[in-house]
């Protein structure tokens, strides 16, 4: 019987089944599992006869097995249990300390072997362990099947998240496949991409019956990050006349999402890490600690992984919460998004404003698609309500959009950005060869309109002319380039 029926969020998602023929077993093992790990997806077998029914018919992901009992010895059974259910971990937990059984245990195909006179502290980190393998072979199953079959099972949790692009398909098929996982979301991306987005698209499907919580963590001290996370007791500090909850409380049993994880502090890092490890805090003032029920997700525009090779960042906690991780693709790595997501802003602008919608230009289309918009899609937007602000009749051109205007048209490159790379066993093009590639890819990226081609070059449209008319004549008269 599910020990657990009546309670509204279990943990892990499949269930963990107990075996063994000791009722005071299993009601010790069941309370330390609820208690120091949060573990309730418990289920129990008193007679070993009974277990493989009960793995036909509930969905279990863990057996913790007795070796010695009637009617079925444990070893038996686990032979058994591993040639049906080869996907199942198997805990085994002795009574009896013997080198040799422990072996022939793993050699059959158990996960690990432990002494029920083993400490509790270690014997819940090898369950929790056997749980996260089992999690994360799942994912990687369903992942891969998503990835095959290219489907999305909840499309309208991205509802809001206006794209056309592959490779944000991409990223939603990841993000149905870990959003039942009890494991951290780190979310990367730069700045506008729409990371809180997808941390409320992945909440939504998560199945957690709790709500999104939101904090920003950057530019808090020590004693403000403990404060907003775990709350405070009564007399905690001066000032603190009344009780208060934490946001992790606030989260229990849904999420809680901490923007901006990369500036953390070193201090508030390693009490982040301790919440993360033993799934416990203390409230400022507390004596007793509380267990935390939320799923943590956290986002960043840096490069943590850099950040954590040069210090700045611990390592034990970038690898806690990188267990799951998604990389935001920025705007100008989906350009097929750009007309789709102008067009929806300056809609929405117009309505706001109570003007009508206008009609849109080529030269319009093609001055966005050749802008880099470091901004993404935070910038993108602003563009169009300011260029809606300011038109006034007639189709909205390039010249409408101010803000292209005061900006240059391509990201500036860094002082050793490499543009163009070049095959080492290949020779060098000739600088006349050179010119006729780079006029003929910015005429293609401008739409054939010369005077966007010619801002993407950086030289002006009659010199562009100039340019087009001695390519003409050149191929017209049969001669190569240089």
């Amino acid at each position: 019987m599910n020990s657990t029926a009546l309670k509204d969020s279990l943990y892990p998602e499949f269930g963990i089944l107990l075996v063994d023929d000791e009722p005071s077993y299993h009601r010790s093992l069941g309370l330390m599992l609820e208690r120091k790990g949060g573990i309730n997806h418990l289920y129990y077998c008193q007679d070993s006869r009974q277990a493989m029914d009960m793995l036909e018919t509930h969905s279990i992901g863990v057996v913790l097995l007795d070796l010695n009992m009637p009617h079925k010895s444990g070893k038996e059974l686990l032979s058994e249990l591993t040639e049906a259910f080869p996907d199942v971990a198997v805990v085994i937990i002795s009574g009896l300390n013997q080198i040799e059984t422990a072996v022939e245990c793993l050699r059959l195909g158990a996960f690990d072997f432990y002494v029920k006179t083993t400490e509790s502290a270690r014997l819940l980190e090898g369950i929790k362990r056997a749980i996260q393998l089992q999690e994360i072979k799942r994912e990687n199953q369903e992942l891969r099947h998503r990835v095959l079959s290219r489907r999305l099972d909840s499309p309208e949790a991205f509802s809001d998240i206006l794209t056309q692009s592959r490779s944000m398909a991409s990223v939603f098929q990841y993000l149905e496949s870990v959003a039942r996982s009890s494991q951290p979301l780190m979310i990367c991306g730069e700045s506008g991409t729409g990371k809180e987005l997808i941390a409320r698209a992945v909440h939504a499907i998560s199945g957690r019956k709790g709500k999104l919580v939101t904090v920003n963590v950057a530019g808090l001290d020590d004693q403000i990050f403990n404060d907003t996370l775990f709350g405070h007791r009564k007399g905690a500090f001066t000032g603190a006349e009344t009780e208060r909850a934490g946001l992790v409380e606030e989260a229990s049993g849904g999420t809680l999402f901490l923007d901006e994880i990369g500036d953390l502090s070193h201090s508030s890092q390693i009490k982040l890490l301790r919440l993360l490890q033993e799934g416990e805090y203390y409230p400022m003032g507390a004596d007793r600690p509380k267990r935390m029920q939320a799923r943590i997700f956290v986002a960043t525009h840096q490069d943590l992984a850099e950040h954590q090779r040069e210090g700045r960042f611990r390592r034990d906690l970038y690898y806690r919460l990188c267990t799951h991780q998604v990389q935001i693709p920025p705007l100008r790595a989906r350009r097929e998004d750009i007309r789709l997501l102008f067009t929806y802003f300056a809609e929405q602008a117009a309505e706001d404003m109570g003007k009508p919608a206008p009609e849109y230009t080529p030269e319009l289309w093609a001055a966005l698609q050749n802008y880099d918009f470091p901004g993404n899609i935070r910038e993108l937007r602003a563009m169009a309500f300011d260029a809606i602000s300011r038109h006034q009749q007639g189709p909205m051109r390039a010249s409408d959009l101010q803000l292209l205007r005061d900006r240059p048209p391509e990201g500036t490159p860094g002082k050793h950005d490499t543009l163009v790379q070049f095959a080492p066993d290949n020779r060098l093009p000739t600088l006349a060869e050179m010119d006729e590639i780079l006029i003929q890819e910015a005429m293609h990226r401008a739409d054939y309109n010369q005077s966007i081609a010619a801002r993407i070059l950086g030289i002006s449209q009659p010199a562009l002319s100039k340019r087009l008319k001695r390519l003409r004549d050149n191929l017209k008269n049969g001669i190569e380039p240089e």
